[in-house]
């Protein structure tokens, strides 16, 4: 995979200084309490953001921009107000550089993305495209997912073993929670692998990029907080039979199971996603009588 090989002292196609020299004039060492792993190949970053467009007439938030690798490439790419979240404080001059390259397109918060509802930083329709820091990427996309009549998609770089518990099937070793979560609401999918040499520093594992599109017919909607601490329960205890794992949910499970037609000696991860969200209705319906 090649890399920024933009000779140094010129400037890269979009007008900046090359990545390896901004981060040297910064002292941008990545820094492992960030969960940081800077993306230097700008063919890479283009890609990525080509995979998310359009991007003129779309709300674009990004999660921990670093030296703004991807930041630029939105950019170049037509991102018209792109807000990125970066609790990093070593970083803000760099993306300051950018935003005065780009006057009014970018918009930056100094903070934790687990806290900021980005929901909140400008209308629909809303694109979130991210190269997400490993330590906390898989909780952020619950989170999302919990909101996600908000966006449009969620153009997504993972450690390749999250991109592929999004996409699995049942019965497959990766297939739990956030499968069932992520597919009930979204078509998913997995646009192509990155290898660990495009980071710096080098990650231990390939990461992917996936894609989530919120579904427009869900068929039978139900209680994304039921379908989530229901996937909770039985996927927490995997290898227990349901009868055994769900009893967490306080419910009469015999007749939870029954009534879904789902055999108790059953394990979570040979439910179907239909399952589930049958699993799911029956529950309130139960819940609530």
């Amino acid at each position: 995979m090649s890399e920024d090989n933009t000779p140094s002292g010129k400037l890269a196609n979009d007008g900046l200084p090359p990545l390896r020299e901004v981060i040297a004039t910064h002292d941008l060492s990545a820094q492992k309490k960030f969960g940081q792993n800077f993306l230097f190949d700008l063919n890479l970053t283009g890609r990525i953001a080509r995979a998310a467009a359009p991007l003129e007439d779309a709300t674009v938030i990004e999660i921990g921009p670093g030296p703004g690798g991807l930041t630029r490439a939105l950019l170049f790419n037509g991102a018209k107000n792109l807000t990125v979240i970066e609790r990093d404080p070593r970083c803000q001059p760099v993306l300051e550089q950018i935003s005065n390259h780009y006057p009014d397109a970018l918009h930056v918060i100094d903070g934790d993305a687990l806290d900021v509802d980005v929901t909140t930083l400008g209308p629909a329709p809303r694109k979130i495209v991210a190269n997400l820091p490993y330590n906390v990427g898989t909780q952020l996309l619950i989170n999302w997912l919990m909101q996600i009549d908000q966006f449009t998609s969620l153009t997504l770089m993972f450690q390749k073993e999250v991109a592929e518990r999004v996409v699995a099937r049942p019965k497959s070793k990766a297939y739990g929670r956030l499968s069932v979560l992520c597919q009930y609401l979204c078509d998913c999918d997995i646009l192509f692998d990155v290898h660990r040499s495009a980071f710096t520093p080098p990650p231990k594992v390939t990461s992917a990029v996936v894609q989530l599109r919120p579904k427009e017919d869900r068929g039978t909607k139900i209680d994304l907080t039921s379908l989530a601490k229901i996937t909770q329960a039985a996927f927490g205890q995997r290898r227990k039979m349901l009868r055994a794992s769900l009893k967490t949910l306080n419910i009469n499970v015999g007749e939870l199971l029954a009534k879904a037609e789902i055999t108790e000696t059953s394990r979570a991860e040979e439910l179907s996603v239909a399952d589930f969200v049958r699993l799911t209705q029956i529950h309130d319906e139960m819940a609530a009588s």
